[in-house]
């Protein structure tokens, strides 16, 4: 499963959207029914004010955001989950080659977002455990015994969390730019919360010039266009005001918990994948000792030209190294 969500890369609107690849059965969905013609496969965005879920309770399941029927297909494959940000609507917008055609529908994928982002509800907890009892939860409502855990960044952490937790839930992991140790310096995320915090849209914009501006006020504090624009797709229109879909109060409160790793003894036995941008510092030799420590079967690849956001900066390149690591359907 992947933790989904769009924001920061290792903060703001990095879910863990898990991507699980359920056995072959009809598609999964919590709709009863198929949604009416023109209308998406999910369930609508959470409200301005979602309701606060206790601490350390599982987020509900009904609220996760469900895929479109183009990226999560039946086959016979196990499903497989994934932690990315914006991955499925980036590949569904895409002419696949035939190969990952036929891959993809081998194989049930299901995404959602990570507590405090997306369209799942606002919580004042924000660890990896709580994140990972949510994916637990989703897993076992749907009656998903094994799955192929797939998250980048913070959701990539999730995915972590997960498999060496429960370890007999994941059947292979793909951490994408991340690795199990503590991230950049809290500092650098502070600033760009605070950044978003600080934006200022008059009401009744238009969506294009309230992200034009939004941008033009995020610039001196967050200086890559591309991070930039990985923020605004956080920001929603609700009843005529523009705000921040995440929740930004939360993540600040636990920026050190989202920047660390919990500590673990016991390592995850089954195969992984660390997958990394070249010109990412996320994932760095000083790091290989505790990824095998954590994940003795891990492979670890960085592909050329990729920043942290590699499933953006080199698609086809990020899929097929996915595809080559996942077993025959």
């Amino acid at each position: 499963m992947v933790p989904q969500g769009a924001g920061l890369p290792v903060g703001p609107g990095h879910c863990p959207r898990p991507l699980a690849v359920a056995p072959p059965s009809a598609p999964r969905s919590l709709h009863p029914t198929p949604p009416p013609a023109g209308q998406p496969w999910g369930r609508p965005p959470a409200p301005a004010t979602p309701p606060a879920t206790p601490p350390g309770a599982p987020l509900p399941a009904e609220r996760c955001r469900w895929p479109t029927p183009r990226w999560g297909v039946a086959g016979t494959g196990r499903p497989w989950c994934c932690s990315t940000g914006s991955s499925a609507a980036t590949a569904t917008s895409r002419r696949w080659p035939r190969r990952w055609c036929a891959a993809a529908a081998a194989r049930q994928v299901l995404t959602l977002d990570a507590r405090n982002h997306g369209g799942s509800p606002h919580s004042p907890l924000m660890t990896y455990e709580a994140m990972s009892l949510d994916v637990q939860h989703l897993l076992t409502r749907l009656g998903i015994t094994k799955c192929i855990l797939l998250g980048h960044s913070m959701g990539g952490k999730t995915a972590m969390t997960l498999a060496l937790q429960r370890p007999d839930l994941v059947e292979r992991l793909i951490s994408v730019d991340i690795s199990p140790v503590s991230t950049t310096p809290v500092s650098e995320f502070s600033a760009y919360i605070s950044a978003m915090k600080s934006v200022k849209i008059p009401d009744g914009l238009t969506r294009s010039a309230a992200r034009q501006l939004a941008d033009e006020q995020l610039r001196p504090v967050v200086q890559l266009p591309q991070l930039r624009q990985f923020l605004l797709t956080n920001l929603v229109e609700v009843e005529g005001r523009y705000i921040w879909r995440v929740n930004l109060d939360a993540i600040s409160h636990h920026l050190a918990d989202i920047m660390n790793f919990p500590v673990f003894h016991k390592p995850y036995p089954g195969p992984a994948l660390f997958l990394g941008g070249s010109n990412s510092p996320y994932i760095s030799s000083k790091d290989y000792p505790e990824i095998q420590r954590l994940f003795p079967k891990a492979d670890v690849q960085h592909i050329e030209g990729a920043g942290h956001i590699v499933h953006q900066d080199k698609f086809e390149e990020f899929i097929t190294a996915v595809l080559n690591f996942l077993p025959p359907p």
